[in-house]
């Protein structure tokens, strides 16, 4: 049983909170948050403890769950590194490039596992759907196409749609064709968000694969999709509700899948990664990627031209 705390415990980490304290492998020594109200609340609803301050609560765990602001993963995820704690920072990584390569060498500095949450990797269907093309069931795939739109919430203040929503996407169009994107465009505006509320972004992948992503804040309802094109078939996957479907000349099959909570089964993987000492999926370096792909994309819709991302200097 490895003793785990979680820091930052506003919409996000009370879901690690809760997740841990039904976890036989964990052991929810505590909870951290600026806010004490919330966080006391969290902590007796887990029957656990709360720290006013972090850093005695890193004092007393072996991996912790970071889920404040991004601009303070850097500055809680280096003192956790410094006190030998393996750590899964939520996503984006960091705020910037430089910010997260700083976080990267100080993990590995200190060799704790550093895993970043892009929880999309995790969802049943997102995992059956990569099973399909692993065995060639699609043929080769060329063009994926996500739709990830809905009502706005009020608690995203500090960025734009592109760096909390498309993400998502970004990373796992990449986790499904096993590379990354070379170049990026994008059409994006805000309506009335200080940062972009609307945003269409197309990536090209090597071998001329095509991944588009349509997202905004304007949608009444939420919708979350994904259809992958390939020569052989076309899946379609609905991530609220983990179905997945497959079309072929010969007609639709239901592909059955296996539910579960994404954030469950993304903590359960860090943990086996620190009990076995495995190297954790998506890692820092995942994470700066999906970064520096997101920061590209703004700055393809500001300056109105395609970024080559082989070339990119962030």
């Amino acid at each position: 049983m490895i003793d785990v705390g979680v820091i930052g415990v506003g919409a996000m980490g009370r879901h690690h909170a809760r997740i841990y304290s039904q976890l036989e492998s964990a052991n929810l020594v505590g909870v951290s948050d600026l806010n004490k109200k919330v966080g006391k609340e969290v902590a007796n609803s887990y029957k656990t403890r709360f720290f006013s301050d972090y850093i005695e609560l890193l004092e007393k765990v072996d991996a912790v769950s970071i889920a404040v602001p991004t601009s303070l993963h850097v500055d809680v995820g280096i003192t956790a590194a410094k006190h030998g704690v393996h750590m899964l920072v939520e996503k984006p990584i960091a705020e910037s490039i430089s910010r997260a390569e700083k976080l990267i060498k100080e993990a590995k500095r200190n060799r704790v596992k550093l895993m970043v949450g892009h929880i999309e990797r995790f969802n049943p269907a997102i995992l059956a759907l990569k099973e399909l093309v692993k065995r060639g069931e699609l043929g080769d795939v060329l063009t994926m196409t996500a739709e990830r739109v809905g009502p706005y919430s009020p608690r995203i203040r500090d960025v734009g749609i592109i760096i909390d929503l498309a993400v998502h996407d970004i990373d796992t169009m990449s986790y499904i064709y096993e590379r990354q994107a070379e170049e990026v465009y994008t059409i994006a505006g805000n309506s009335f968000h200080t940062s972009e509320d609307h945003a269409s972004i197309l990536l090209k992948f090597s071998g001329n694969r095509a991944g588009i992503i349509n997202t905004n804040w304007l949608t009444p309802k939420k919708i979350r999709k994904l259809t992958s094109v390939g020569t052989g078939g076309v899946a379609r996957v609905d991530y609220l509700t983990q179905d997945l479907e497959m079309m072929r000349s010969e007609g639709v099959l239901k592909i059955e899948v296996k539910k579960k909570e994404p954030l469950r089964n993304e903590i359960e993987e860090f943990l086996r990664c620190v009990i076995e000492n495995k190297k954790p999926l998506p890692s820092g370096e995942d994470g700066k990627y999906v970064l520096e792909v997101a920061i590209s994309a703004i700055r393809s819709y500001k300056e109105g031209r395609m970024i080559d991302l082989r070339e990119m200097t962030l």
